[in-house]
């Protein structure tokens, strides 16, 4: 019942706001309506569970609004319509145009992503700031304002319009991509992943690809996302260390989610000019078909960055596709391509990566140094214990 309620939650919350408006005041109806089924439905399941949420939900919306004395007249016209839920509203999904709201151009990424989890991934306030690592208050603030310029922007509930929506999905797989990035590997705290993120944007992805089932991006996306958190489980040792994908046991890697990932791709990549979602795809394929890391096909994955990097360049991609042709190429390939990653400065992958194939060349001492660098800028614990401990096993030229 429980993920029965959590699909059903942006659906109803999505048909409450295209009815009647009142962000803020339906999300609350929603949450309320959801705690009721909880209680109700183990001993009565109704026979329609989505009309029965809106139709509670929509009671509910309008108890809270005759409670607030501000808004008199706009009470009266909700209450007549909250006791008779016309049959197009019950029947109509509105979760992906909810998904475009979050999304509002309008608003911060950080906002974003905190409201699509609050009103779409059914996270409490609470779980939220847990993710961003902030107080609960900072993050109903947060919120808040996000929904008040949504307001002020006076955005119609629909679908933008046709000549708009191409760039207001990008948006929505961009904030999908920073949610799934943020729980495979978090940037900070005493955890190398968070599963319960990753998972919600995977969930959350599958809506969309649903939804818009011709979008390749969308479909890229998906594929990517569950290509990469098919690995999750070799990525830590059972003491929580973290495993380097060269490393890892192969055969606790989920072989579901890597057929189901490399079907989307294979059957997405000859439709069309590939973009960013599809090329990573492509790029966790070869990592994922391979049996061995020895067996990784690194002159292909050096091409397809190339093109990635043609189409959506970015100092992660530029540092991604060193790794690659230092593999294919050598290290020395590798580092002289690490000199232009000059934006990555203060972030630990490029000295980690740097350090790694100093370590390859034979260039102890100053790998040495480039592991100690890197663990220092370090956002997770389990980062961090293994960058110091790669660093130990290099010879301390100076003791």
């Amino acid at each position: 019942m429980e993920d029965l309620l959590r699909s059903l939650a942006p659906q109803v919350l999505g048909a409450l706001v295209r009815r009647y408006g009142h962000f803020d005041t339906a999300e609350d109806a929603v949450q309320e309506a959801l705690l009721a089924a909880a209680r109700q439905w183990p001993d009565d399941p109704p026979a329609d569970p989505r009309a029965w949420l809106i139709a509670v939900a929509a009671r509910r919306l309008t108890d809270l609004l005759r409670a607030d004395q501000a808004r008199r007249r706009r009470e009266e016209t909700v209450f007549r319509l909250a006791h008779e839920v016309p049959p197009e509203i019950a029947q109509t999904d509105d979760s992906l145009v909810l998904l475009f709201m979050c999304c509002h151009p309008a608003l911060a990424p950080d906002a974003q992503v905190a409201l699509t989890l609050r009103a779409i991934g059914g996270l409490s306030t609470a779980e939220v700031a847990r993710a961003f690592l902030v107080p609960e208050a900072t993050m109903t603030r947060r919120i808040t304002r996000a929904k008040q310029r949504i307001k002020a922007s006076g955005l119609p509930f629909a679908l933008p319009p046709p000549a708009d929506r191409q760039e207001r999905l990008a948006v929505v797989l961009h904030v999908l991509y920073l949610i799934f990035n943020e729980g495979y590997a978090a940037t900070r705290g005493e955890l190398l992943h968070r599963p319960d993120l990753a998972g919600e944007a995977i969930r959350l992805t599958r809506l969309v690809h649903r939804l818009l089932p011709d979008d390749l991006e969308t479909a890229g996306l998906l594929a990517l996302m569950l290509l990469t958190d098919a690995r999750r489980e070799a990525r830590t040792a059972p003491d929580g260390a973290l495993v380097p994908m060269a490393e890892q046991d192969r055969t606790r890697w989920n072989a579901e989610q890597i057929a189901e990932g490399v079907a989307l791709i294979t059957a997405t990549l000859p439709r069309g000019v590939p973009g960013m979602y599809q090329l990573q795809a492509a790029i966790a394929a070869l990592h994922d078909e391979a049996r061995s890391a020895h067996e990784t096909d690194w002159p292909q994955i050096v091409a397809l960055y190339e093109l990635l990097m043609a189409r959506a360049p970015g100092p992660m991609v530029a540092l991604n596709h060193a790794v690659a042709v230092a593999m294919a190429r050598g290290p020395s390939a590798g580092l002289a391509l690490l000199e232009d990653v000059t934006e990555l400065e203060l972030d630990h992958r490029l000295h980690a990566v740097r350090a790694h194939l100093l370590e390859m060349s034979d260039q102890l001492p100053a790998a040495r140094a480039a592991y100690l660098k890197a663990a220092t800028l370090a956002g997770t614990l389990p980062q961090r214990r293994y960058l110091n401990a790669r660093a130990a096993q290099i010879p301390d030229p100076e003791a």
